[in-house]
């Protein structure tokens, strides 16, 4: 029952802080920290066994990092390796000696400092790679550096942890050999990657023609939380050993049907992960000791901050990725609090130490999720405010301005080139711009809505604006731009959606074309031929449906403003709409050569 109860207590805090986080722009990561802080001992003390949820929430690291494993296929893990040991190895090791040399300078013991800068110069793998999800940067140069990082910290565990009883005075305290630790660690290292290239896929072939899905969702489960216990038997890090059966699926046939399976268990796991961290931050202690515990957790951020910027601008990444990669690789990770406690069963650190150290790291993962915040914020304004001079436009006399050479700008323009039409195409995106001059095109940068550019473009002269733009607000401000300044330039507009295309008719452009409408429209009518209907008959469909619905967008463009107005005209136009084509079939119409119903009926 109390298992039940506290179930309820955490999806409760999840649903009411994440939403509120996500919606003031902080990220899902600070919701679950905060959620965790409410309910957790220092809160409200609705859960007070922070240590055994924080194991059990672990699962969630271990299934996330397996998804990645199954997302990253042997060669790419190949092309991987120079970032891997050389990031990793660079920013692992500066970092280690960096900590350890100063908690010697302050006067503690050099095994206490070695101690501490291993902990301290690892980062919550969980951390980085949610963060870098949700705003979708894991394919960027910092994404891919600082997965890379965390890969080769995993990797890194077993020899740390393997450190610990070297550090002790006396063998006596370990009870073990190391070396006979790094034997049985690459003896099941070589097990695992044995395994899983010749036994996993006939397993997993043998439960898929089963044809049970839950089964198929076990034998997944089963394969991840099985091979990261024995990794962890090993002394590796769990998370170490499900990012390797992932890699070994990677080219398996059953790689997505085993993501979809896994992926709403590690959404809540990983959740609950985040909310055990929050319940565990000692707030007794950072209220006592308040400037220490935040001046050290400071320091170590911007200390770490610091070496990451260094290595990454040696390794040439722009000065915004490697501050990107900073601010993310600042804090220290969950691993610190292993490795502190194992420091202190063998007593090389007492449990004042530790505690300290435990409520520093939690800070620094705390403070994380804002910093990364506020440096994507200072970016944006950066880029902006050094964004190169809009291009000078050749005086030009072409008939057709095209405002942005996107996707669906370029189509038009390599139609009038075809027909040797004169053309000036613009755009805010210089990457764009670069893009289309590389294929031997001209295109000017620069944003459309401004006056002075358009003049220069020849819009007093022009005939024709075709109105492309991706961004829905700049699309409508180039169209007010036009219509106040140039009122016989006629605009022929890409509208993103509906409303969209009802914003642009406010303005009064007539020609108005849905960027999805039409591609729709062909899938429809092939929907049709495929099940069986004439051709003739399925184009006409979808042509009667075209025009029905640019009369229906025209009748709600009176009304647009009303939302329960919309929603009632768009009823009444499907039942009309039905209604057109059951009459064509009641009367032997050309539109019901095939009866539509009846072959409707025939494949229910």
């Amino acid at each position: 029952m109390q298992l039940l109860a506290e179930t309820a207590i955490f999806l409760g805090a999840a649903v009411v802080a994440v939403p509120v986080f996500r919606k003031l722009r902080l990220g899902a990561v600070l919701g679950f920290l905060v959620a965790g802080l409410a309910i957790g001992p220092w809160g409200l003390k609705l859960v007070t066994n922070v240590e055994s949820i924080l194991h059990f929430a672990e699962l969630g690291v271990v299934l996330l990092l397996f998804i990645i494993g199954l997302e990253l296929q042997p060669s790419r893990l190949k092309a991987l390796r120079r970032p891997v040991f050389g990031l990793g190895s660079a920013q692992v090791g500066v970092t280690t000696a960096a900590v350890a040399l100063t908690a010697m300078l302050l006067g503690a013991d050099w095994r206490v400092g070695v101690i501490a800068g291993v902990a301290l110069s690892m980062n919550s793998t969980a951390f980085v790679l949610q963060l870098l999800g949700e705003r979708k940067q894991l394919p960027t140069r910092h994404g891919r550096s600082a997965f890379a990082i965390a890969l080769f910290q995993d990797m890194a565990v077993i020899p740390m942890l393997a450190l610990i009883p070297l550090l002790v005075a006396h063998e006596a305290a370990s009870g073990s050999d190391p070396w006979l630790g790094a034997a049985k660690a690459v003896a099941v290292i070589t097990a695992v990657i044995a395994g899983g290239r010749y036994l996993l896929r006939p397993v997993l072939r043998a439960v898929a023609e089963s044809g049970i899905q839950e089964i198929f969702t076990a034998a997944a489960l089963l394969v991840v939380i099985g091979t990261a216990l024995v990794m962890q038997s090993a002394g590796l890090s769990m998370t170490l050993g499900a990012f390797l059966a992932g890699v070994l699926l990677a080219d398996s046939e059953y790689r997505h049907e085993i993501e979809a399976a896994i992926e709403p268990f590690k959404g809540l796991l990983l959740g609950l992960f985040f909310i055990a961290v929050g319940m565990g931050v000692n707030v007794g202690l950072l209220l006592a000791r308040p400037f220490a515990v935040l001046g050290t957790a400071l320091a170590l951020m911007a200390g770490k901050a610091l070496i990451v910027f260094a290595i990454a601008t040696i390794t040439r990444h722009e000065r915004e990725s490697a501050r990107t990669l900073a601010v993310l690789l600042a804090h220290a990770g969950e691993f610190a609090f292993v490795l502190v406690g194992l420091a202190l069963e063998n007593r090389l650190v007492d449990s004042a130490t530790r505690d300290f150290l435990v409520v520093v790291v939690t800070v620094s993962m705390a403070l994380t999720p804002p910093l990364f915040l506020l440096n994507e914020r200072w970016s944006a304004r950066s880029r902006q405010a050094k964004s190169r001079p809009f291009d000078a436009v050749d005086e030009t006399d072409a008939p057709v301005i095209i405002a942005g050479i996107g996707r669906f700008g370029q189509i038009v323009s390599r139609v009038l080139s075809a027909r040797r039409i004169a053309y000036t195409a613009l755009d805010a995106s210089p990457d764009q711009v670069e893009t289309v001059r590389r294929v031997g095109r001209k295109a000017y940068y620069g944003d459309a809505s401004r006056l002075e550019l358009l003049r220069a473009a020849g819009a007093e002269r022009a005939r024709l604006l075709v109105l492309a733009i991706d961004d829905v607000e700049a699309s409508i401000r180039t169209a007010e731009t036009v219509r106040r300044h140039f009122p016989q330039l006629q605009i022929l507009a890409r509208a993103r959606n509906r409303h969209h295309a009802l914003q642009l008719m406010e303005l009064g452009v007539k020609v108005i074309h849905r960027e999805t409408l039409g591609s729709a429209l062909e899938m429809a009518r092939d929907v049709l031929e495929a099940l069986g209907l004439d051709a003739e008959v399925a184009r006409d469909t979808v042509a009667r449906f075209r025009r029905h619905d640019d009369e229906v967008l025209h009748r709600q463009f009176a009304v647009h403003r009303d939302e329960d107005r919309m929603i009632q005209t768009s009823k009444e136009a499907a039942e009309e709409l039905a209604g057109l084509f059951d009459s064509d079939r009641d009367n032997g119409s050309a539109g019901s050569a095939e009866n539509p119903l009846d072959l409707a009926r025939s494949w229910k």
